[in-house]
């Protein structure tokens, strides 16, 4: 199966620091990979990588069969990234917004337009969407952040804790909108420190530590590992655990 997002034996350091070391995974279309890990694990540096904001020191990352450091413009086309903190600016409306990235994707106002107008609505952002950012709550950021991410509708996700600041009826709508979005064939790539999120959502997991992808696959398939039965944070914690020894 074709890859969409490819670590291919990844490195990055920060000096004498190794953040993430010989990282090798898939991420095949259609598939939510959630990417679990203590603090200072190395996910915030994968995902950097794989928008493009840092570069590994060596190995090569891939998005769409694009190196992500020789073809930054044609992975920025087929990519989203929806960060922890909901950045925005201040001056401008939400609609303002999602122009502005409209222009950036080069897409048509019809159908931009039309597609926005149904974020709008699933997010239920008509009460604000026309006011300016600086007077938005930080799930109303949220909401706008993410409906924008959409708007050129992307092949590849990459979502970093993606329910921070959300009320329970924008987690449902976002867990809706994300399976939506891999049952059409988009790659996501999630970090996320909400166990529960991964267990529920994703079709593989993936664990860091200390730079290193210690465990990889299915909910099933990490239980085979260990014992029948226990829950993923049983498994996180053992398999973290374990890597520290």
């Amino acid at each position: 199966m074709e890859s969409y997002i490819e670590f291919d034996t990844v490195s990055k350091s920060y000096g004498t620091k190794l953040a993430v070391r010989e990282l090798s995974l898939k991420i095949p279309k259609g598939e939510l990979f959630a990417c679990l890990g203590p603090n200072g694990a190395g996910k915030t540096t994968a995902i950097k990588m794989i928008t493009g904001l840092l570069r590994p020191t060596h190995g090569s990352v891939f998005v769409m069969g694009h190196n992500t450091k020789d073809d930054s413009e044609e992975v920025r086309r087929h990519i989203s990234y929806i960060p922890d903190e909901p950045h925005l600016y201040e001056k401008l409306s939400g609609r303002e917004f999602f122009e502005f990235t409209r222009d950036i994707y080069g897409l048509s106002n019809g159908e931009s337009n039309d597609y926005a107008e149904e974020l709008i609505e699933v997010f239920e952002m008509r009460d604000y969407i026309d006011n300016v950012a600086e007077t938005y709550s930080h799930g109303m950021r949220q909401r706008v952040v993410f409906a924008a991410a959409l708007l050129h509708r992307p092949k590849v996700m990459v979502v970093d804790e993606p329910m921070v600041g959300l009320d329970p009826k924008s987690v449902r709508v976002v867990k809706d909108l994300l399976r939506e979005s891999s049952r059409n064939g988009t790659a996501i790539f999630m970090s996320t420190h909400t166990l529960a999120i991964a267990e529920e959502m994703a079709d593989r997991v993936g664990i860091i530590d200390e730079g290193r992808l210690i465990r990889c696959g299915t909910i099933d398939e990490l239980r085979e590992e260990g014992e029948d039965g226990v829950s993923l944070e049983e498994l996180f914690l053992k398999a973290t655990a374990k890597s520290e020894d």
